[in-house]
């Protein structure tokens, strides 16, 4: 029993490593950091290995570093496959069918195509640089996983799949328009350049976008002034997927902010009992905070002039008897601010943290505009009070030390 028990323990804690880590936990950072060290440097590798001097003089540290890169993405994408049943989404298909639609997924097909060439290179003797090294290079699709951006530049794309078909369309028929106008107006003077509709694209294309080569240009009236006409449709044509897709990332980067906060700020007890609509009113006026390890964010004797979430990380309070510390999702500084009162203990940054601010007077602003939201902040600040939930002089509540102790026993 208890060996089944550090079984699944292992288990999951790989699962949290490799897939879904919480925020702030080290190891999975530092293994994530190291992955995408490896790709960049492999990446590296693939290319200065096309450079025959390079080849001929490094060639067995090359193939030792191939051997070695593809040995680590084979095991992660074991191990990946291994904790796979522990999806969610997965786990009611159970550990064999949950696996089975794990490795047929776009981020499990990638981690393949990682290793797969290599491989079947090795099985069949074919070893060529210059027949393996398109494959190899497809190992830059695996930054995708941890680069939140390339994620979420992906999801931009997938989530406007339409309106780029639609644009897609729209620029292939100017194509096809303009190279059978130009064939019209040029083949018979320029057979050898428009010919033909399918040669005619050739200078379509490089015409729309703008590139111009000029190795093939019209000559006549008609065909220079369908060239202009071309030129202008193409400054507005091919801006239209690029103005799709930044509006879908800038729209796919705020949603993920979006949740990220709102978790954060539904989590905290002065908040907890908020509509959907008075907690999107203050997240508006949250702004980013990241500080190193050993930061003082707050110190003792300073004045209040806002109140912390701590969305990654960990903080250390050292109150004048013992030092507590508080992590993600956790909060500090709220009475101070609501009282108008000086801190009470230093606050210090245990780790690389990234806290979500909300001013004094923001908050203040706020509780002017909403009566409902100053109200209910307000009975809660005073509830607090009553019950002695502060310390005197009201900067940390008993209810997050509480909290914190119970953490600590969970970790112990």
């Amino acid at each position: 029993m208890a060996a089944t028990s550090r079984y699944r323990a292992w288990k999951r804690r790989i699962f949290e490593i490799l897939e879904v880590s919480p925020l702030g936990d080290r190891t999975a950072m530092i293994v994530d950091r190291a992955i995408v060290l490896l790709i960049v440097v492999n990446l590296l590798a693939v290319v200065m290995e096309t450079v025959p001097g390079y080849r001929k003089s490094y060639g067995e540290l090359f193939l030792a570093f191939e051997i070695g890169t593809v040995a680590i993405f084979a095991i992660e994408y074991l191990l990946r496959v291994w904790v796979s049943d522990e999806h969610v989404p997965l786990k009611r298909h159970g550990r064999i069918g949950a696996r089975l639609r794990y490795v047929v997924t776009p981020w499990a097909i990638v981690d393949l195509m990682a290793v797969a060439p290599t491989l079947i290179g090795f099985a069949f003797g074919v070893f060529d640089v210059n027949v393996l090294v398109v494959f190899r290079l497809l190992r830059f699709l695996k930054l995708a996983r941890y680069s939140a951006g390339m994620s979420s530049l992906i999801n931009a794309v997938a989530s406007e799949r339409r309106a780029l078909f639609a644009s897609g369309v729209i620029m292939a028929g100017l194509v096809v328009t303009a190279a059978s106008l130009m064939h019209w107006f040029e083949g018979e003077i320029q057979p050898d350049r428009f010919g033909s509709i399918p040669l005619a694209m050739y200078w379509a294309v490089t015409t729309l976008t703008t590139v111009g080569y000029g190795d093939m240009v019209p000559v006549t009236p008609a065909g220079r002034a369908l060239a202009g006409v071309v030129m202008l449709f193409g400054f507005c044509m091919f801006a239209l997927p690029v103005g799709i897709i930044a509006t879908a990332f800038a729209r796919e980067i705020h949603s993920r902010d979006f949740v990220v906060t709102w978790s954060m700020v539904a989590r905290v007890p002065l908040f907890a009992e908020l509509s959907a609509s008075e907690i999107a009113d203050v997240m508006r006026l949250l702004r980013a905070q990241t500080v190193d390890a050993g930061t003082i964010v707050t110190a003792a004797g300073d004045p209040a002039h806002s109140m912390y979430f701590i969305a990654a990380g960990a903080v250390e309070i050292h109150l004048p008897r013992e030092k507590l510390r508080l992590g993600e999702g956790q909060f500090f500084g709220e009475i101070a601010v609501l009282r108008k009162a000086r801190r009470s203990a230093d606050v210090v940054a245990l780790s690389h943290s990234r806290l979500l601010v909300l001013d004094a007077e923001d908050l203040h602003y706020l509780m002017q505009k909403k009566s409902d939201i100053a109200a209910h902040i307000r009975a809660v600040a005073r509830e607090r009070v009553a019950r002695e939930a502060v310390t005197p002089r009201g900067d940390i509540a008993i209810e997050e030390i509480d909290d914190t102790r119970e953490s600590q026993d969970e970790w112990i």
